[in-house]
């Protein structure tokens, strides 16, 4: 490829609309354009990458077996109705009517499709375990697409399932698949990327993990420990609350006006934050029965567990003056019994507790719970806090930092082959359900991710396995006869020996060549020029700035292989220490 030929355009300013780098580096860079709300047209540059990255992953996906498939991205209805998803799934599944009134969604994930695809085929308990994935365009109506690729609406994802007829023979695959992940992302240049425990969400199954890459712009928080490795997604991370009992006081009903927040009623009442009780209320989607979840002052919900503990989606309730609720002042004790009420284990041994009086202008002063309420019942709804106590050690170690999810996998058990009567014929002659796992990720996001991870103020450093180029070959004088000689016969060197590479043979000033180098992030780049040719030498050096050499013309071409192959090496390597 030549860069005179090359699609896309390359420029200097930041788009005002980007708000992480790897973003503003892809667009001024010609990689992408954006087309609609978290909708992107990739130019050829991001679409090297990207097939680059999905050649890494059929390679490792074909090394365990998997066999590639293609499902249909229009699926109908009545599939997702077999599995019960068409209605619990929200607005992110989009939904449609065609022509012939007949109902269509657009598939965001395709553990239908998958199970439609097999049911038939696999009768019998020979023909497991076996697994199937694609590669695949798909579409999920996000409300907030944000940061270029990391969180899009229309992107590409492999998504691949496994069928199994006893739970270990999953578990034994699943530990198969968790290594394969992992010698996707070294690989793809990131061994950065870590695994955590992770909640399955609408997914459902029993066991999940996440690949994290870490880094301050990622969306999702992850917790770590200091201590052990114990590594979760914040949604699944376990709460461990240690309170100090305190002395059990008198109940006081006490006037508190203007004191809605705990802020306030702690500042007013002069008591501590850490004996507070603090409610977040909420509605079901299917009712909008009233649920009131009681946390202390000092500690947040935690949405996903308190969706998952409800069993149903919920969202912010909007507090009517019927519903019971008083709106700053709700507390547990004599709460309304039209709102279904949990109680976070933050909360648990604190006996004397501000909290609302169910009474406006009034809060209680003294409560416990445990007198007042009887035999009471605490459920871990909270998020995890920095310094907190760890769930696997014990040990108050506990960081947390920011991720962005590059591939996940579920042990989704039953789920789908009994809600869709998938059944297979076992040994005995007895029908049974296979059990079955998922294993994602999304193509576009990993490339983002990887941009975001390995950058400089000047542009991508993109890992040699996964680059659109491996070779820039860049001619700073195409009016100098000799510079342009040289040049043209290491480009068609570097392409007769299989090597990818691109060619800048613009007539532009050296600066503007390099800014778009830089843009372009090959690895290695040669630089031909009149004045080093007069030492009969070109200039090699790579992008991330570790190695930059004078070499004679006639040794140059034998100089790109080897660094070439040197920056391979550095990769296997960590694949082989991984091993």
């Amino acid at each position: 490829m030549k860069v005179s030929k090359l699609v896309g355009s390359r420029f200097k300013e930041k788009p005002a609309d980007c708000v992480i780098d790897s973003h503003a580096l892809m667009v001024r860079g010609g990689y992408m354009k954006y087309v609609g709300n978290g909708i992107f047209s990739e130019f050829p540059t991001l679409r090297k990458i990207t097939a680059k990255i999905e050649n890494i992953i059929r390679s490792e996906m074909d090394a365990i077996d998997g066999q590639e498939v293609l499902f249909p991205v229009v699926l109908p209805a009545d599939l997702w109705e077999e599995s019960g998803r068409y209605d619990s799934v929200g607005s992110e599944l989009l939904r449609f009517t065609d022509r012939n009134n007949a109902k269509h969604v657009l598939g965001m994930t395709h553990e239908e499709a998958a199970v439609h695809l097999v049911r038939e085929y696999a009768q019998t308990y020979t023909k497991y375990p076996f697994m199937i994935y694609q590669v695949q365009r798909k579409f999920r109506d996000e409300a907030r697409p944000r940061a270029g690729m990391i969180r899009v609406r229309e992107f590409t994802m492999k998504d691949a399932y496994s069928f199994h007829t006893s739970q270990e023979d999953l578990e034994r695959y699943y530990a198969i698949a968790y290594k394969a992940y992992n010698r996707i992302f070294q690989r793809a240049g990131i061994p950065e990327v870590v695994t955590v425990a992770s909640d399955s969400g609408m997914m459902g199954g029993s066991l999940s993990h996440e690949y994290m890459l870490l880094t301050p712009v990622g969306e999702d928080s992850i917790v770590l420990c200091n201590e052990c490795d114990f590594r979760a997604n914040m949604e699944a991370a376990k709460t461990i609350v240690e309170n100090q009992p305190g002395q059990a006081e008198d109940l006081e009903c006490i006037e508190t006006p203007d004191c809605k927040t705990i802020e306030d009623v702690c500042g007013f009442l002069k008591s501590d934050v850490e004996t507070s009780c603090k409610a977040v209320v909420y509605q079901k989607n299917s009712d909008d029965t009233y649920v009131v979840a009681f946390v202390r002052g000092d500690y947040e919900i935690n949405e996903t567990k308190l969706r998952n503990l409800v069993g149903e989606e919920i969202h912010p309730a909007d507090i009517t003056e019927d519903c019971g609720l008083v709106a700053g002042y709700i507390g547990p004790y004599q709460i309304t019994d039209k709102a279904e009420v949990y109680l976070d284990v933050s909360l648990k041994g604190i006996r004397s507790m501000v909290a609302g009086a169910n009474k406006e202008g009034y809060h209680y002063k003294g409560l416990n719970l445990e007198r007042e309420l009887g035999e009471v019942t605490y459920h871990d709804i909270s998020k995890i806090r920095e310094g907190g106590i760890c769930p696997c050690c014990g040990k108050p170690s506990i960081t947390i930092k920011r991720g962005i999810e590059v591939g996940n996998i579920f042990q989704l058990g039953t789920k789908y082959t009994k809600s869709m009567n998938m059944q297979y014929t076992d040994e005995n002659g007895e029908l049974q359900y296979p059990i079955m796992g998922c294993y994602g990720i999304g193509v576009g996001r990993l490339a983002a991710s990887i941009c975001e991870a390995k950058h400089d103020e000047y542009g991508p450093i993109w890992p040699i396995s996964i680059a659109p180029w491996e070779v820039e070959v860049c001619c700073l004088r195409v009016d100098d006869e000799e510079t342009k000689k040289v040049s043209d016969e290491m480009y068609q060197k570097l392409l007769q020996a299989g090597v990818d590479v691109i060619y800048d043979d613009r007539d532009v000033r050296p600066g503007a060549m390099f800014s778009d180098a830089d843009l372009i992030g090959a690895p290695i780049r040669v630089v031909v020029s009149p004045r080093n040719l007069k030492e009969s030498c070109i200039e090699l050096a790579t992008r991330d700035k570790s190695y930059k050499e004078m070499v004679p013309v006639e040794e140059a071409f034998d100089a790109v292989l080897k660094l070439k192959q040197q920056l391979f090496d550095d990769i296997n390597a960590k694949v082989e220490a991984y091993e």
